[in-house]
């Protein structure tokens, strides 16, 4: 039996067109990182002067604010020190070669400028999708002017209206089991514990804490639910940031910046 080989001729320019998922893929994301990017960049040069104390967040939004911070230190030669809200903001300020501190040394700040899961329409928050929230809460409380940067998807009229995934609330390792049933009986919805994904188990925030994420089924007066989770016995922290941001930047699809004032 004989095979006939037939030649095969590739056109490497013309795949790409074989893959129109992934071309709307990436310009849809090509257009959040410029949204973020934009949003940072825009509460930066409005916020940060010379001699400032800065708090610098966590987050993926927070990369291009330490980039424009850079930048500015930089070209106009501005003196100003940095306090990290977690691991990742500090490798952000050292890589970036600007002065690091902590709150023992610089206790108060100017500014601290940080993302968000979700803003409502009178600046409430989620925060804690990356497991920072209790070291987030504590350096924008050390602030005189707490301001939020995110891409267009995070800005919501209600809580729950774009982020799905629930309330962050740090929790003692040995407590996660009591709260998350109390959590649950009072308020409805689930508390579910937040697992990890390079390894076995649950995730462990810098603090060494347990997260519950807590999907609620229903809009709730925030700052209540917030101080009514704090009194339970075994939490730490929410990812509830309520009355503590000034002013939100929202990055839009169009390239321009939303800004919304409390």
């Amino acid at each position: 039996m004989r095979l006939l080989l037939r030649p095969i001729t590739t056109a490497p320019a013309k795949w790409v067109s074989w893959f129109p998922c992934r071309q709307v893929g990436q310009a849809s994301m090509d257009k959040v990182e410029s949204a973020k990017r934009a949003a940072a960049h825009r509460a930066v040069d409005n916020h940060v002067k010379d001699a400032y104390k800065v708090g610098i967040g966590s987050g993926s939004t927070v990369v291009y604010a330490v980039e424009r911070l850079a930048q500015r230190v930089h070209e106009e030669k501005l003196k100003v020190v940095c306090v990290p809200t977690s691991f990742q903001a500090r490798q952000l300020i050292v890589n970036n070669n600007l002065e690091l501190s902590d709150l023992e040394i610089t206790y108060e700040l100017d500014v601290t400028i940080d993302g968000a899961d979700e803003a409502d329409k009178q600046l409430t928050l989620i925060k804690g999708g990356g497991g920072c929230q209790l070291q987030e809460k504590i350096v924008a409380a050390a602030a005189k002017t707490f301001v939020v940067i995110a891409d267009y998807r995070k800005d919501s009229t209600v809580l729950g209206e774009q982020w799905k995934q629930g309330v962050p609330i740090e929790v003692i390792p040995m407590a996660y089991c009591p709260v998350k049933l109390k959590i649950e009986k009072e308020l409805g919805g689930q508390a579910i514990l937040r697992q990890a994904k390079a390894k076995a188990g649950p995730v462990v925030t810098d603090n060494g804490n347990f997260i519950l994420d807590w999907v609620f089924d229903k809009i709730h007066d925030w700052e209540k639910v917030n101080q009514q989770i704090m009194m339970i016995p075994g939490v730490v922290e929410t990812g509830f940031f309520v009355g503590m941001a000034s002013v939100a930047y929202f990055g839009m699809q169009d390239g321009s910046v939303k800004e919304r004032h409390v």
